[in-house]
């Protein structure tokens, strides 16, 4: 079975004011997979949704098996690193965390900005269905959806860095697998190297013919790469 929830302030979900921190989001994951009595789980992440999943395998590390990161470094590396590089593949982070601006930017324009990151971040932009961009569309045009989907980014340049912080000397316990876009700039030098320093356990391989968008561009290729590591990591 497969269970694939909205984030908060995502898709059809609540867009509350508060609460887009990594650890609050983790949070609404685990009381879900509880609710629904399926732990533990293998929990699989894309961008975003992997950075929650990070913070997932840090504080609830009893409802989990597997965890799958798709196409991140961790956060703290990343500002940590910082370099011209790097900046100019991440500008879009910064430009998020800016108090209302983007907002203001993007209202009434959200088709102009969504399909110019969608088309950037993919090897093939045909990958990414018209149908799906359509209901992103549908779900990022609704009242206080870019707003939430900023306050994400706003989160993970100022309260997610002080738990990661903290956090710095924890591993994830659970079997990692990590994979990453091969036609694109990685977000790291050293993609599993730097999620060695974040896990006991990891592996992972770059995706070739594929950017960012990995379920999307080479969804056969993500499937087969999961069931094949959680077969060998029983």
């Amino acid at each position: 079975d497969v269970v694939a929830p909205d984030l908060r302030g995502y898709g059809d979900s609540d867009r509350p004011a508060a609460g887009y921190d990594k650890r609050s989001m983790a949070a609404d994951i685990a009381e879900a997979i509880s609710a629904l009595g399926i732990a533990p789980v293998v929990l699989v992440g894309h961008d975003r949704g992997a950075r929650v999943a990070h913070r997932f395998a840090l504080d609830h590390p009893a409802l989990l098996t597997h965890l799958v990161l798709l196409d991140i470094a961790p956060t703290y590396d990343i500002f940590e690193r910082l370099d011209q590089r790097s900046v100019r593949r991440i500008w879009h982070w910064f430009f998020h965390m800016i108090p209302d601006l983007p907002e203001a930017l993007t209202s009434g324009r959200e088709e102009i900005y969504l399909r110019f990151m969608y088309k950037a971040g993919a090897f093939n932009p045909a990958f990414i269905e018209e149908e799906a961009i359509q209901e992103y569309l549908r779900c990022f045009r609704q009242a206080g959806a870019m707003r939430a989907a900023f306050d994400d980014y706003r989160a993970g340049g100022t309260i997610d860095l002080e738990h990661d912080g903290a956090d710095r000397g924890k591993k994830v316990a659970v079997p990692t697998l990590v994979l990453w876009g091969g036609s694109r700039m990685t977000q790291s030098a050293d993609m599993l190297g730097v999620w060695k320093e974040r896990c006991e356990r990891v592996e992972g391989f770059a995706v070739p013919d594929c950017g960012h968008y990995i379920p999307e561009e080479q969804p056969t290729a993500v499937v087969n790469a999961i069931v094949k590591f959680v077969a060998s990591n029983p």
